[in-house]
C-alpha cells in the first residue's frame, strides 16, 4: 500500500476516533468491506444452498460496524485482526438465532446415517456416498451436501460464543483466548486430533489434499483455489465438499 494511501486512511482513521464523522465512517466501510466478503465466502461453503449470501453479508455488516464503534486504536491491536473477530461472530451468532438447517434436510440426514449404519453393517466396511445415494435413490452430490450441511449444524451450535456480558451484550472479546496459555490437557487433545487427522488426510486424493490445504492453510476463497488448480469454483466446491465427507466419516468413526 503506497504511502500517500496510509495517510488517507490515517487521517479517516484520526477523524472517525475523535469526531465520529459519517464521512470517515462511510469510507472506512468500504475500506474493509472485502473482510466481510472473505468471511462470507468461507462460512458459506458448509451451508445450506438456500442460505442467502445477502443475507450473511447483512450480519457481517453488523459485525463491521460494531467493529468501528467499539475499536481503540490505543491497544496494539491490528483493526483486521478485530473486526474479523467481530464480522465472524455476528455472522454466527446470527446463523445460531435461525433454524437455517430445514426439517427436509434433518429428515434426509437422518436417512442416509441410517442407510449407511444399514449398509456398513451388512458390508462389514465403510461405504462410499455412492453406494449410499444408490440405495436412497438420489444423487451423490445430494448426499454430499446434505451430510456436510448437518454437521456443519452441529458444530455450529457446539461452538457457542461466550457467556460474558457487558451492558446485556455478548463481549467478543472475552471469548478471545490466552494464546499464551495453553493447558497441558488442551495441548494433548490436539495433537492427538492433529495426528489422527493427519492419517485421515492422507488417504485422500491429491486434488482433495490440495483443495483442502489451500482452503484452510493457506486461506484462499473457493473463486481463488478455482483459478489456481484453473477449474470452476463450483467443481472446486464439489471436490471440498467430497473430502470433508472422508474426513467427517472416518473421524467421527475414530472418536467413538
Amino acid at each position: 500500500m503506497s504511502q500517500s494511501i496510509l495517510e488517507k486512511e490515517q487521517y479517516y482513521w484520526n477523524l472517525w476516533t475523535n469526531c465520529r464523522d459519517e464521512k470517515a465512517r462511510d469510507f472506512l466501510v468500504k475500506r474493509y468491506m472485502p473482510l466481510v466478503s472473505y468471511h462470507v465466502q468461507r462460512i458459506a461453503v458448509g451451508l445450506p444452498r438456500n442460505v442467502s449470501t445477502d443475507d450473511l453479508k447483512s450480519l457481517g455488516m453488523f459485525g463491521l460496524l460494531d467493529s468501528l464503534n467499539k475499536f481503540d486504536p490505543s491497544r496494539q491491536l491490528k483493526f483486521d485482526t478485530y473486526a474479523s473477530f467481530r464480522i465472524r461472530g455476528a455472522i454466527l451468532d446470527g446463523l445460531r438465532k435461525e433454524d437455517w438447517l430445514s426439517r427436509g434436510t434433518r429428515e434426509k440426514a437422518k436417512k442416509i446415517e441410517s442407510t449407511i449404519e444399514r449398509l456398513e453393517q451388512q458390508y462389514m466396511r465403510q461405504v462410499s456416498a455412492k453406494e449410499v445415494a444408490e440405495e436412497l435413490e438420489i444423487s451423490e452430490e445430494d448426499v454430499y451436501m446434505t451430510m456436510n450441511e448437518q454437521f456443519f449444524a452441529n458444530v455450529l451450535s457446539l461452538d457457542e460464543t461466550s457467556n460474558d456480558h457487558e451492558d446485556g451484550e455478548l463481549k467478543y472479546s472475552n471469548s478471545i483466548k490466552d494464546q499464551e496459555s495453553v493447558l497441558p490437557e488442551d495441548e494433548l487433545v490436539k495433537q492427538e486430533t492433529i495426528a489422527e487427522l493427519t492419517k485421515v488426510i492422507a488417504t485422500l486424493k491429491e486434488k482433495e489434499r490440495l483443495v483442502l490445504s489451500l482452503f484452510y492453510h493457506e486461506e484462499l476463497t473457493l473463486t481463488e483455489i478455482g483459478e489456481v488448480l484453473g477449474l470452476s469454483t463450483s467443481r472446486i466446491s464439489q471436490i471440498h465438499s467430497k473430502a470433508i465427507y472422508k474426513l467427517r466419516e472416518i473421524m467421527e468413526k475414530t472418536m467413538k
